[in-house]
């Protein structure tokens, strides 16, 4: 197989990451005998410091132009002074709406060999697994007016969320068929009591489910869904919801499996190349030392395989080969625990690929497929 991959490696440590990232696929390429070829641009602060923009018209053409875009993270407070129409978070909005990635999927689940690193006592995270499914494309990120003015001698913001039922149509739809390949079960995350928006998504929400009989939906307030994250994460499968209240969901349930750093997410498109990035920002404090967790990344090129070029084997490779790595003891400092040992950036992604190409844990997979 040959493929292009667009590679965005941003700020702080989404260089190091990525470049785990682009690493662990070469030697996928070489196990598999396939062809990736990698092509590389700027985006976020790097591109604002050589351009002026954070999202190049030329990096926005060879992510169209690929089949698929692996990226870093952008942002960090060097560039907390620009207007807001150029901050870097501002090119990453601009890059999913000019690729119409629609939904974000996160997928929680908690390693055996981590479970001891949440938070959480650990007979409340063994064996979590869920994914989140959140909107990207609307709501109060996109919606106009988004502004500040006088009004009567009084400054006063406005901020605007705006929805088509198409637009949730969609986002629930892909839920519900993500669950049928899981446990089916859809929790459908919303405001109903306070917000209209939510009112309606909670009608589309009931009209998608009538065409999936066998997939369970339950609604749930997203206050009541931030406590019973914590509470119970177990009662969890298919989790959807709108764009903020996503994106403010999803990094509360990073934490129930210790580090964000263990966090991979997929944005996909309906038509065009899909975007795959670890769920962590930029890290400036600890960038390049060699302390970032590259597992989010890497875990992020496994979707892209899965998700973008249907390579479920070798996907499943790279996962398998992250928990070697983890099951062997080696943590980088994010997942530190008394009597542990701390690896760099590289020296992970190294145990990684070593995992990778290692004939038996190729052999294991292979034999679980057939």
């Amino acid at each position: 197989m040959k493929k292009v991959i667009a590679v965005l490696p941003g700020d702080g440590i989404g260089k190091e990451v990525t470049q785990g990232a682009v690493e662990v696929l070469k030697a996928v390429a070489n196990c598999f005998n396939h062809q990736f070829e990698f092509v590389y641009s700027s985006m976020g602060g790097e591109a604002i410091d050589q351009y002026g923009v954070p999202l190049p018209a030329e990096t926005l053409t060879i992510c169209k132009d690929s089949d698929a875009v692996l990226m870093g993270a952008v942002g960090g407070p060097k560039w907390d002074h620009v207007p807001p129409s150029v901050r870097p978070e501002k090119g990453l909005l601009q890059l999913r709406k000019a690729l119409d990635v629609y939904a974000n999927l996160r997928p929680i689940s908690v390693h055996a060999p981590l479970a001891d690193a949440s938070p959480l006592k650990k007979e409340y995270v063994t064996d979590v697994d869920f994914v989140i499914v959140r909107e990207l494309t609307g709501g109060l990120y996109f919606g106009t007016p988004s502004e500040r003015r006088e009004e009567n001698g009084e400054q006063t913001v406005v901020d605007t969320l705006h929805y088509t039922r198409a637009e949730m149509k969609r986002i629930i739809k892909t839920a519900f068929d993500i669950a049928l390949l899981r446990r089916k079960k859809v929790t459908s995350v919303d405001k109903a009591n306070v917000l209209e928006s939510s009112r309606v998504w909670r009608e589309v929400a009931e009209e998608v489910a009538k065409e999936y009989p066998e997939v369970e939906l339950e609604h749930m307030l997203v206050d009541a869904a931030a406590m019973e994250l914590i509470r119970c994460p177990k009662r969890f499968d298919v989790m959807v919801t709108e764009n903020m209240f996503g994106d403010i969901l999803s990094d509360e349930a990073s934490m129930i499996t210790g580090s964000l750093g263990m966090l991979p997410s997929a944005s996909l498109s309906v038509k065009g190349p899909s975007l795959y990035e670890p769920a962590h920002g930029s890290a400036p404090d600890i960038a390049g030392q060699g302390k970032a967790n590259p597992i989010a990344a890497i875990l992020s090129a496994a979707m892209l395989l899965r998700h973008s070029f249907g390579l479920k084997e070798e996907a499943a490779v790279i996962e398998k080969a992250v928990e070697q790595a983890l099951g062997a003891g080696y943590r980088t400092a994010d997942l530190y625990a008394e009597g542990q040992s701390v690896i760099s950036t590289s020296k992970m992604t190294q145990e990684i690929v070593d995992a990778i190409i290692d004939d038996s844990a190729i052999s294991n997979i292979m034999t679980a497929y057939i």
